[in-house]
């Protein structure tokens, strides 16, 4: 059970950092306060951060998905046992829910300073700026699509045909934060660059559950996007990467 406990902490303490900069820069009274222009680098490269230390962590032990879409496309490319895949899912919803709710009792005070409603939401899961079904899709596909296919690309064949783990280390996983950064600022402009239904779907549910007085609906006519679409995109970057290696 030691690789599903990774998973857990894993994306635990990638959403702890990731939403951590989503509260930093968004709710009033922080420190991280800025001007919409310079709050997306700096959302970027926290997310960044946030994702290199979660791998980092968890790599070693469980090869790091911390994203059901990862889990998805090394299921389709034959990398990832059906047990591990029904085990890790459970668990990165898990550490991303009980990251959001650190996050919220962390900045509690700032939560209950900023009156937008849609803030407060927003430092939980995605939106996009304007609404677009077919876009909105496309936009998280194409970005859980360029992080797969190049982390296909950057993990050794043998690792990948034998199904061991991909026991990134601390330089191993750098590669990973400098892939979501560059596809946060490139691609993630439209819808908020989820790439990963537990980053959004786990933090939409405690956000939904939380205790607040006030607070915005969940979004849940939108909220499908950034769980399919991410996951067609990592199964689509795995079937391409198999072509093109066979």
């Amino acid at each position: 059970m030691n690789i599903v406990f990774a998973e857990f902490i894993g994306t635990f303490l990638m959403m702890l950092l990731g939403l951590g900069v989503n509260a930093n820069v968004a709710l009033k009274g922080t420190k991280g306060s800025y001007s919409s222009a310079s709050a997306w680098v700096l959302i970027c490269a926290g997310w960044a951060f946030a994702v290199y230390i979660g791998v980092v962590v968890a790599g070693p032990i469980s090869g790091a998905h911390l994203n059901p879409a990862v889990s998805s496309a090394l299921l389709i490319q034959g990398s990832l046992s059906i047990t591990d895949f029904i085990l890790f899912v459970p668990a990165q919803f898990a550490g991303a829910m009980l990251a959001a709710l650190a996050v919220w009792f962390m900045y509690r005070d700032h939560f209950e300073a900023t009156e937008c409603l849609e803030t407060r939401r927003g430092v939980f899961c995605t939106a996009p700026e304007v609404y677009s079904v077919s876009r909105n899709f496309f936009s998280e596909f194409i970005g859980a699509f360029v992080l797969l296919f190049a982390i296909f690309h950057i993990t050794d064949p043998e690792v990948l045909e034998t199904g061991q783990k991909l026991g990134m280390g601390s330089l191993g996983a750098l590669p990973v934060a400098i892939f979501v950064w560059g596809i946060g600022l490139s691609l993630g402009g439209t819808t908020g660059y989820a790439i990963n239904p537990a980053r959004d779907l786990g933090p939409r549910l405690t956000h939904a559950l939380l205790p607040m007085q006030k607070k915005a609906d969940g979004n849940w006519s939108y909220a499908w996007i950034p769980v399919i679409a991410p996951i067609a995109g990592g199964i689509f970057a795995a079937l391409l990467h198999q072509f093109l290696i066979s």
